[in-house]
């Protein structure tokens, strides 16, 4: 009897235990249930995190982002008390003892302010800073804790803001914001290019610097009357300035092209706050673009990210490092070498920075489909790769934990959103030069090290709901291209896989074209809920993909639809010839952006596929150059203007050679056409003349049109229509209509 209890036991424990680890596929509504991530603030004692977490309503088409703070050494995270949904910029004094943040909660974004106690971790007596008519954002906190400069979209032909205007330059924002909401003629008059940027009309007004004094409120304009944007328009955001360590000086980006549309070459500018009457000096001397400017603790470096070449937005991003006594600069990785001395020959996209000390750097740089964390020696050009971690890192630093470096920065991966972690920096350690990565073409590889470093997690936001999913790990492959060029993929299998079962496939095409696909989270084109409903997910990196190099990035230019094309299409072929459980009669092509311009291009030069969602993509190439707003883009990338090929045969015209319009006699594939109205990167006649084409020529087709989108689709209520539309289309066209609701 007791043999038989005992076996009893046995039986409902391991059935419980197998109970308790049954995962099912991830839903939409699952991944809308998530808890986004969003900035993060360390107090300079290291001992507390501030960080912005965005909750999305589904049922009211909302997302709301409320801050956050906990002890990084472990605890629960509380609500910063002075908060209130929306707000968001929170910063640490560098006395750690006052909190800065940006808030809208009397109906005007303005500057807020509160007391920090270092022993609670609590925030208390929130004031209002600032009080400008045109509302402040991207605030800066002086090292010394006196001042903040901010930015403002004004009026350049407004009386320049400053303590001794009497009030007036506000007075005349202000009233030019009351006469135009109150006019009943919309109508803009424009003598410029670039009278609209993605997804906005820019209208008349532009960003200015503000500098703020704490102690008294005095406000003064630094870029007074000035017609261009300070700093110019960026997609990461942030305010592209930065304090010297003395609180005296103020590095910024500007770029004073007088015609923005066609130009990429942003400067790096220093300007002296001591003197109302200083004006900005340049110190940066590439041609290309120069952001992020950060000082070195010690105020005897300046860096910043620069590109060299103008006009082209994808140039390499080196680290470039001024010395401010010799007024010097150099790039620092150009010389960089391994601790064993060797070259390190480092040609990847330094793409974010922050400084470690005055003597190191650290950076994160994408790499074959990793985007982990460096650090560097300026003043021995020695190199390392904290490369024992999986996944894309972002806003490392080095701090102090026990008596013990560590680095905390936020870390995602395709199977898990973002979230703050805390890595050994002792055990991640691993030198650049003994990363090795097998570029073995004769069988799928999964290209991760032995000894991978699992980071502490510092937040969990979402561990509940990701035990319950069953999100499959992201495999790594690599073939070779019929120019020997080697390049990456990746795949992802269904949830509850069976190999012995064949599989149908979403083909995926990434943006950019200078983009990747890689061990990454994403909320709008996510890998894993692509495989959920019962697909094998195949992504290829082809010429154009960064992580690889600047000679593959560059490989795209020019030849928007050759080796690019066939480098997804090899990619492809390897994937179904070394993986028997993909089913190729049953596949489907998606992209957007580039992807949707590639999308379109296999339309028209391969029936392989059953059907194709092309999202925001180009049709017709000579139109797209003169409906975008970024000129820059299609001049380099199609190697000038569509006027300078007149009278040339199509196959010296980029603008036609490569125009899948002009493919359209072949096109039989079943197609959805996705765009929005407030597309003006791609602009949505492009959509529409896809989609005209199919319906005229007969080819099934849909489209489906947001008024109220731009180049991405962003409301939640939106995107649950577009995830229904897209995963419909391919369902029904690959054989598996109604699978899966």
């Amino acid at each position: 009897m007791f043999k038989k209890i005992l076996t009893l036991f046995f039986v409902l424990v391991v059935a419980a235990a197998g109970f308790a680890q049954a995962r099912r596929p991830m839903t939409f509504e699952d991944m809308m249930a998530m808890k986004r991530l969003g900035e993060t603030a360390v107090s300079p004692d290291g001992r507390w995190l501030v960080y912005s977490v965005t909750t999305v309503d589904l049922n009211q088409n909302t997302k709301t982002a409320e801050l956050w703070v906990q002890a990084i050494a472990g605890g629960q995270p509380q609500k910063l008390a002075v908060a209130e949904a929306g707000d968001s910029g929170v910063q640490f004094a560098a006395d750690g003892h006052s909190v800065l943040f940006l808030s809208s909660r009397n109906g005007s974004q303005q500057v807020w302010l509160a007391k920090f106690d270092t022993a609670t971790g609590t925030a208390s007596n929130a004031k209002k800073l600032t009080a400008i008519s045109t509302e402040a954002d991207n605030a800066l906190w002086s090292p010394d804790g006196r001042s903040v400069v901010f930015t403002s979209d004004v009026y350049p032909d407004c009386p320049a803001i400053s303590p001794d205007d009497g009030g007036a330059g506000d007075k005349c924002n202000s009233e030019r914001d009351a006469a135009q909401a109150a006019s009943k003629v919309k109508a803009l008059v424009f003598t410029h290019l670039l009278y609209r940027h993605w997804n906005h009309y820019t209208g008349p007004k532009r960003s200015h610097l503000f500098l703020l004094s704490v102690e008294s409120g005095a406000l003064r304009d630094l870029t007074p009357n000035d017609p261009h944007d300070v700093p110019p328009f960026s997609l990461g955001g942030g305010g592209g300035f930065a304090f010297a360590p003395d609180s005296k000086e103020l590095a910024f980006t500007e770029n004073l092209d007088p015609e923005p549309a066609i130009s990429t070459s942003a400067s790096i500018f220093t300007l002296d706050l001591t003197n109302p009457a200083a004006k900005p000096v340049k110190v940066s001397t590439s041609a290309g673009g120069n952001f992020n400017p950060a000082y070195s603790p010690d105020g005897k470096y300046l860096a910043w990210r620069s590109q060299a070449r103008a006009g082209y937005e994808s140039d390499k991003f080196r680290l470039m490092l001024y010395d401010r006594a010799t007024m010097t600069t150099k790039d620092v990785l150009k010389d960089a070498r391994h601790p064993n001395r060797a070259p390190a020959n480092f040609d990847n996209w330094v793409d974010e920075f922050a400084w470690d000390g005055s003597e190191h750097i650290l950076f994160v740089s994408g790499d074959k489909g990793e985007a982990p964390v460096y650090l560097i020696n300026v003043t021995d050009d020695e190199l390392k790769r904290f490369g024992k971690t999986l996944g894309e890192w972002s806003s490392p630093q080095l701090i102090s934990t026990n008596g013990f470096p560590h680095i905390l920065g936020t870390l995602m991966r395709v199977d898990r959103p973002s979230e703050v972690v805390l890595g050994d920096a002792l055990k991640m350690d691993d030198d650049v030069h003994t990363i090795q990565v097998s570029i073995d073409s004769s069988k799928p590889s999964k290209e991760i090290s032995p000894s991978v470093y699992e980071p502490k997690l510092v937040t969990h936001l979402n561990d509940a709901l990701l035990a319950q999913l069953d999100l499959p790990k992201m495999e790594s492959f690599w073939f070779t291209a019929a120019d020997k060029t080697k390049l990456q993929g990746f795949i992802i299998r269904p949830p509850a896989f069976d190999p012995a079962k064949k599989y149908p496939v979403k083909f995926l095409i990434h943006g950019g074209p200078q983009g990747a696909w890689g061990d990454m989270w994403s909320y709008r084109w996510n890998e894993e809920l692509f495989a959920a409903y019962g697909y094998v997910v195949v992504m290829i990196n082809p010429r154009g993909s960064t992580g690889y190099g600047q000679t593959v990035v560059d490989g795209v230019n020019g030849d928007w639809g050759g080796k690019p094309f066939t480098d997804l299409m090899e990619g492809l072929d390897y994937a179904e010839q070394h993986y028997p459980f993909i089913d190729k009669t049953r596949e489907c092509a998606l992209g957007a952006s580039y992807g949707g311009y590639m999308a379109n291009w296999v339309l028209g030069h391969t029936d392989r596929f059953k059907c194709i969602v092309s999202h925001d993509g180009m049709f017709n190439a000579e139109s797209a150059f003169g409906s975008t707003e970024e000129d820059w883009f299609n001049t380099w990338e199609f190697k000038g203007h569509p006027w300078d090929y007149y009278g040339k045969p199509d196959a010296e015209n980029p603008f036609r050679k490569f125009s899948p319009m002009l493919a359209a006699k072949n096109f039989k594939t079943p197609t959805l056409v996705v765009h929005g109205q407030l597309d003006y990167r791609l602009d949505v006649s492009e959509g529409f003349q896809l989609f005209d084409t199919l319906q005229l020529l007969k080819v099934p087709s849909k489209m489906l049109y947001f008024p109220d989108e731009g180049h991405w689709v962003l409301k939640p209520q939106n995107s649950q229509l577009w995830w229904k539309t897209v995963n419909a289309w391919v369902d029904e066209w690959t054989g598996k209509a109604g699978s899966r609701e």
